[in-house]
């Protein structure tokens, strides 16, 4: 296998999926620009809300999404593979929850890979900051294992991070890229993200990738949303390649698979693990 050219787009996504699209596309644009031949958006990259009522309004189905659509012909259009990170998209429950859905899209635009979000954000960060995921999307099922140029790449998404058995998954099912695109909140985010990220990577011996939304979100309705930022490229031997800090815009990472086969050479872990019982 050859390098790998990645892009970490870093978002501070609306709750206007129309205003957010051209605003995405020319970052994408830029990191294709500048020989990436993989671009990772964050976690809802359409829009971020906290409204349920402002989601059932706005947002449409897979085969309806502005965002998907216009993402799927740029991609095709610039050559390169996309993952986006998420979308939130109205789904066909009966109780009308959405989903959290990443996708893998070719360099011809097509649909490589779909992976629901396993964890729902169940939370109370703080006296002031909860979260009800599991209220207004319907969690996935099944850990997914994609391609990209020969590159296995194992798809989560954000709170899935607090979960080091579906990335030993990933991994021993042959990943040696985990994405983790992420809105990730400003308390946990800094007390938990790095070294979560830092940990899941020296673990399993894989690069880990994870494209962040940043800042302050715009809001129509409902309470505004803050989210960490610093998107990071964390290589397996657990070193950060690049942090986006808390701005909008792209980092450029080139990811050797020479890297991941020393790095599980050095600490053969994945071989390592044994059933025990007695608890």
């Amino acid at each position: 296998m050859t390098r790998l050219r990645a892009a970490l787009v870093q978002l501070n996504s609306s709750d206007d999926p129309s205003r957010n699209l051209p605003v995405t596309q020319s970052l994408i644009d830029e990191a294709a620009g500048k020989g990436a031949r993989f671009v990772l958006t964050p976690e809802v990259t359409n829009c971020v809300s906290t409204s349920r009522t402002h989601q059932a309004a706005v947002l449409r189905t897979e085969d309806d999404d502005i965002t998907l659509a216009a993402l799927r012909k740029q991609t095709a259009r610039l050559g390169v593979w996309l993952l986006i990170g998420s979308l939130a998209l109205r789904s066909d429950d009966p109780d009308g929850r959405f989903v959290n859905r990443s996708f893998l899209i070719t360099p011809e635009g097509e649909i490589r890979s779909r992976y629901d979000k396993i964890h729902m954000f169940d939370v109370q960060v703080s006296e002031t900051e909860t979260y009800r995921e599991s209220a207004g999307y319907r969690p996935g099922e099944r850990a997914v294992l994609s391609d990209v140029d020969g590159h296995a790449v194992g798809m989560t998404i954000c709170y899935d991070l607090r979960f080091p058995h579906l990335f030993r998954q990933l991994a021993q099912a042959g990943a040696g890229i985990i994405t983790v695109p992420s809105a990730f909140s400003p308390v946990t985010g800094a007390a938990h993200w790095e070294v979560l990220l830092r940990a899941r990577a020296i673990e399993n011996g894989c690069y880990v990738l994870a494209p962040a939304q940043t800042g302050a979100h715009l809001s129509q309705a409902g309470k505004e949303r803050q989210t960490y930022g610093h998107s990071l490229a964390i290589d397996p031997w657990g070193r950060v390649l690049a942090d986006a800090g808390e701005t909008p815009g792209i980092k450029i990472v080139d990811l050797d698979p020479a890297e991941v086969a020393q790095a599980r050479q050095r600490i053969p872990s994945l071989a390592h693990g044994t059933d025990f019982g007695g608890l």
